[in-house]
């Protein structure tokens, strides 16, 4: 005789390419990032791709709550089911896309700041980074894993082939530290290339003037819209009021040499150029 309340084997599931689903199963890496978020136990985490809920169990049995948005509506009822079946009550899944997530249900469902955690497909590093840097005034900490290019970009120094405008967008509002690779044996199925799993600290962003930061981004993507051009010739022209003296004139004022590349300049220097451009055009 069957048992009154059988359990459930897990839903059969095929990754899909599309999504960019690489599923980590290292038992021991999946406890190292969990070690390594030093998340408390009154944290609200949002989880960005849980898949099968590998971070999402033990994580959850650590913080107060975990908000786990899931694309993939298959995954999401796996996910359930593993939920359900664990016992745990703190857990909420949201089958959507979180490039299109509304954080203000997540604030308003319980304000203060929360943090992220999520083994981030790699078709949306870039797009959701920008998200994150939207959501910056309710996140206070994430902890990422990218793929290794992306994070070298995120984490790189001037002069490196990998530092670029992402580099310093990203570090204008977090500071950005790498906290270990992941073979690509260590998920399945088995990708391409490595990760690494980062933090950002949005409670450490840079020192900026919080008035200039969508000028600040301007001048960032003007300085690295041709990156084989001097910075005299990148700028020039990349919006309508900078003009070619204009933009000489101001980096001659801030003590850059025009002739320099974007990718030789430093924050500091980024921080520097923007105020001057936002002293000529107050």
């Amino acid at each position: 005789m069957a048992p009154a309340n059988p359990v459930k084997s897990p839903l059969p599931f095929r990754p899909r390419k599309s999504l960019g689903q690489h599923f980590l199963r290292d038992k021991a890496v999946v406890n190292r990032i969990v070690h390594m978020s030093r998340f408390r136990r009154d944290d609200r985490v949002l989880e960005v791709g849980p898949g099968r809920g590998e971070l999402t169990l033990p994580l959850a049995r650590k913080v107060a709550h975990v908000t786990a948005v899931e694309k993939d509506p298959a995954l999401a009822d796996i996910l359930q089911e593993r939920i359900d079946r664990s016992g745990l009550e703190n857990v909420s899944i949201h089958n959507r896309d979180i490039l299109r997530f509304d954080i203000k249900d997540l604030i308003d469902a319980c304000p203060g700041k929360f943090k992220v955690i999520g083994n981030l497909p790699y078709n949306i590093s870039s797009p959701f980074l920008e998200k994150l840097v939207q959501w910056k005034d309710a996140v206070e900490r994430a902890v990422l894993m990218f793929q290794l290019e992306v994070a070298r970009r995120l984490t790189a120094s001037p002069g490196c082939k990998a530092y670029g405008a992402l580099t310093l967008l990203v570090s204008y509002h977090a500071r950005p530290s790498p906290l270990f690779t992941v073979p690509k044996e260590a998920f399945r199925p088995i990708p391409k290339v490595q990760s690494m799993v980062v933090e950002l600290d949005f409670a450490k962003p840079c020192p900026g003037n919080p008035r200039h930061a969508a000028l600040f981004r301007k001048v960032v993507k003007g300085a690295f819209s041709h990156r084989r051009k001097t910075l005299l010739n990148s700028l020039a022209g990349f919006a309508p009021e900078w003009d070619r003296e204009t933009v000489r004139a101001t980096l001659t004022a801030c003590g850059i040499d025009p002739t320099r590349r974007a990718e030789t300049l430093d924050m500091d220097e980024f921080l520097q150029l923007t105020e001057a451009f936002a002293l000529t055009h107050e």
